[in-house]
């Protein structure tokens, strides 16, 4: 058992109202200069939808994430070494500007200082892109409150398979929100994609980064998100990423996105996990059996036994502490209502998200009964507008009995407390009904309704003192090994021009050549066997 700490986050899409809060403190914090105008760090989509960019859900078409082979190994969907060597400088798996959107801004002077004319001024659209004027036909939730549904109602990729389920007449239409960020996967699929090894997930906290200096601009990340949460600059030439807001987290303080969400529906916390078995876990041959084996990575920070390999792995004891007092651990691992976002990806995702219940009151008081009281809710869970099958398959790869017990106790957990809030005693046969015991209701209860700042956003400060120990992670790195989720050697490019990488303090990696700065003549230094100096 080697334990490692994660930083995760779940979010209760029951409290999202789709005010993009988020999208726009992160794109002013994160993404505001030349290069990143199309970027959306942070994105919150409306389901059913097409999603940002457009169809990114589809793996059929962009190929991201992981796939088993015959043998049952994992292997990327988009091909190995060699399938990205043959097109290392022409990458066509990956989305256009068409599919993300071409950002534009408006003539504001042409609306403010308009001289005195007959006519009302306009401020038109003009890109940012050529500084043309346009016609805007797409952008980043064109489904966003439902304004492109019924034209794209068949390009949803989630509606494949239960499209008689699924009922698009106005009156029957449903929709909820998805608020998206990187995965921060503990098995990224983008570290293993990537040929310069410029991606990689921090030893200390899990969070998966871009090297800039040795980021070669090959794209090859993008296609291997399966998420497409990686976006390349234009200006710099560069790939870039959500940062999970990592100087922030340092000091102990939650993302831009958490901190400025006026819903308060996201908690942030410490997770320990058994890296030993993310490979395995991950290799799970049923699609429907990887959220289980991703929970069951997430180790009990009150057993002493893990206690105590944590402390040999130099995880320090005031983030052991804070991995027992996380949010996360209890709604992913004690009260089981958070879910991982397409599981079926095998990146194991650490972004999880508690499935809405909200429209499920609404089919109840329409009916005439009373909409808070348990069994109308249980019956109605059924009948929901949202299809159980739908959220089915954004979160547990199809699973509509694991979606289904989430639903019941979030229904069960809001006509029990209803009842106590309006001066009952509360009818302990109602969390019974769902394997809960009333003092966890009334917990589960206070977490997701009422937890103060402190409860929501468990955050131990980074330790700076061992800064200088996590900088070279090298051969130790879970990532690195052979068959592990990086499947890669980091590289250790120096300088410019062709020469090998000077590894003699870093024991086990490879030299790699930077062929960007090859002239096409000759044969370059270390790229065959051999024939340095040749």
């Amino acid at each position: 058992m080697r334990v490692m700490a994660q930083m995760a986050m779940v979010m209760n899409l029951d409290k999202c109202i789709g005010c993009h809060t988020c999208s726009v403190t992160c794109k002013q914090a994160w993404t505001n200069r030349k290069g990143t105008e199309y970027v959306w760090f942070n994105n919150v989509e409306t389901r059913p939808g097409q999603g940002y960019p457009r169809g990114y859900e589809d793996q059929d078409k962009w190929q991201g994430g992981w796939a088993l082979s015959g043998s049952g190994r994992l292997r990327l969907k988009d091909g190995g070494k060699l399938r990205k060597l043959a097109r290392i400088f022409s990458n066509p798996k990956m989305p256009s500007i068409e599919d993300y959107y071409e950002p534009w801004t408006y003539e504001y002077d042409n609306l403010l200082n308009s001289p005195e004319q007959k006519h009302i001024p306009t401020a038109p659209p003009k890109s940012l892109l050529t500084g043309e004027r346009m016609d805007i036909q797409w952008s980043g939730n064109w489904d966003d409150d439902l304004g492109g549904t019924y034209a794209n109602k068949d390009r949803d990729p989630m509606l494949k398979g239960i499209q008689d389920k699924v009922r698009l007449e106005f009156e029957d239409t449903f929709m909820f929100y998805l608020p998206r960020i990187c995965e921060h996967c503990l098995n990224p699929s983008c570290v293993a994609s990537c040929p310069s090894g410029a991606i990689y997930k921090r030893e200390e906290d899990g969070i998966v980064l871009v090297d800039q200096e040795r980021c070669r601009g090959w794209r090859m990340c993008i296609t291997g998100c399966p998420y497409k949460k990686i976006y390349f600059n234009h200006k710099t030439g560069k790939a870039e990423k959500c940062t999970f807001c990592y100087p922030r987290i340092e000091n102990g303080e939650p993302t831009v996105c958490a901190e400025t969400c006026v819903g308060r529906l996201r908690y942030i916390g410490l997770v320990l996990y058994d890296a030993d078995q993310v490979t395995a876990a991950a290799s799970m041959p049923d699609d429907k059996d990887l959220y289980a084996a991703q929970r069951d990575l997430i180790l009990d920070p009150f057993d002493p036994e893990v206690m105590e390999a944590a402390e040999q792995e130099g995880i320090p004891y005031d983030w052991i502490m804070g991995a027992q007092k996380s949010p996360i651990y209890k709604l992913i691992k004690e009260y089981e209502v958070a879910l991982p976002l397409h599981p079926e990806y095998r990146t194991m995702p650490m972004v999880w998200y508690i499935p809405p219940l909200s429209p499920v009151v609404d089919v109840v008081k329409d009916t005439g009964y009373d909409a808070e009281e348990s069994s109308n809710l249980f019956a109605a869970i059924e009948e929901l507008r949202i299809p159980i099958e739908y959220l089915a398959n954004l979160f547990t790869a199809g699973d509509v009995d694991i979606v289904s017990d989430v639903l019941r106790k979030m229904a069960a957990m809001r006509s029990y407390m209803r009842d106590i809030n309006l001066g009952g005693e509360g009818d302990e046969s109602i969390p019974h009904a769902v394997g809960m015991d009333a003092e966890s209701m009334e917990e589960m209860y206070r977490l997701l309704a009422i937890a103060k700042y402190d409860e929501r956003y468990v955050i131990p400060p980074g330790h700076s003192e061992s800064a200088h120990d996590l900088e070279a992670v090298g051969a130790d790195c879970p990532l690195n090994f052979d068959g592990g989720p990086g499947m890669e050697d980091v590289p250790g490019l120096q300088g410019d021009g062709l020469k090998l990488a000077d590894s003699g303090d870093r024991p086990g990696l490879k030299g790699r050549v930077n062929l960007l700065n090859w002239d096409g003549r000759g044969k370059p230094d270390g790229l065959f066997p051999g024939t340095q100096g040749a």
